[in-house]
């Protein structure tokens, strides 16, 4: 194991034992947690449907009795809804739901939600929570809108220079562009997130995820039902059908499951500290790896 990749493990060990020293105490406490995330549903999600009829001996056989050789399921995803909620071991917060038909025509569902639409509906939902509650989500960008927008070196130079007085930098002689910039990096930046700042405001906590581990979420086992019962419902391939068929769904989640999607949560956070915590071990107890490169090497194209 090269030097660099110990320390990437150790950076990782030491975010989720953190993540999971936050969750220890979060568990035996009486604060309510609340599972936020978003997915999405296609217009033609669906179970392929394959109804086979063992008499018929070929695909000749077939045309000439008039039968089709395979499902007429259809042939693209169609329109997409953009399905945003919330929950807990109470079920889907009342109210909590927002959906939003995909206008842009992107595989990424990312594409069409950001920063204004999510905090629009985490403002409509902040009142709707227990008090003192624990909001859970993930990394992605519009979660993560910052308060305050650094310069970068895409800014222009008249941008760099007005960042730095407002800030109480000034000049007494012409600048380039680069010493801008180099000043501005200077400056000591604190991450301070909008959702947050709303959330703290409101007598709430966000709780974000550990990068690349979306299976601590119970929502995600939600989606999974969800999205499982529209594509077995689905027969239309409508998107106003799947939208019926979107609430139908949510409402058939009950309590009961959704404590059962939190202790499988449980389960697996609890899998992976004791994982970490062997790797901990094992990482400390390994010899360093010291390669050292002479300039006599020589390379042979025979």
């Amino acid at each position: 194991m090269r030097v660099s990749d110990r320390f990437f493990v150790k950076t990782r060990l030491s975010y989720n034992q953190g993540y999971y020293q936050r969750v220890q105490e979060d568990k035996y406490s009486d604060i309510s947690k609340q599972e936020e995330n978003e997915t999405w549903l296609n217009a033609g999600d669906c179970v392929d449907r394959v109804w086979v009829d063992k008499t018929i001996q070929s695909k000749q056989d077939a045309f000439n009795k008039g039968l089709a050789t395979g499902p007429k399921n259809p042939t693209g995803k169609g329109q997409r809804l953009i399905v945003l909620h919330i929950g807990s071991d109470m079920g889907f917060l009342e109210g909590g739901l927002f959906v939003l038909y995909q206008k842009k025509n992107s595989a990424d569902y990312h594409d069409e939600m950001n920063g204004d639409t999510f905090k629009d509906w985490f403002v409509f939902i902040l009142p709707r929570l227990c008090p003192n509650s624990i909001v859970v989500m993930d990394n992605a960008p519009y979660h993560s809108v910052q308060t305050e927008k650094y310069p970068t070196s895409n800014s222009n130079k008249a941008v760099l220079l007005e960042w730095l007085n407002s800030r109480g930098i000034t000049f007494d002689r012409p600048m380039l562009k680069a010493q801008l910039l180099t000043k501005v990096l200077t400056k000591p930046r604190t991450k301070s997130y909008v959702i947050d700042n709303l959330a703290k405001d409101a007598g709430h906590t966000v709780f974000r995820l550990p990068p690349y581990h979306c299976e601590f979420n119970p929502i995600e086992l939600a989606w999974a039902m969800v999205k499982m019962y529209v594509k077995r419902e689905n027969t239309t391939y409508k998107i106003d059908d799947v939208r019926q068929l979107l609430n139908s769904a949510i409402e058939q989640i009950t309590a009961e499951n959704w404590k059962n999607f939190i202790k499988h949560v449980i389960d697996e956070e609890d899998k992976v500290w004791k994982v970490d915590d062997i790797m901990d071990g094992t990482i400390d107890e390994m010899e360093p790896c010291i390669l050292t490169i002479t300039g006599d090497t020589d390379f042979s194209s025979e």
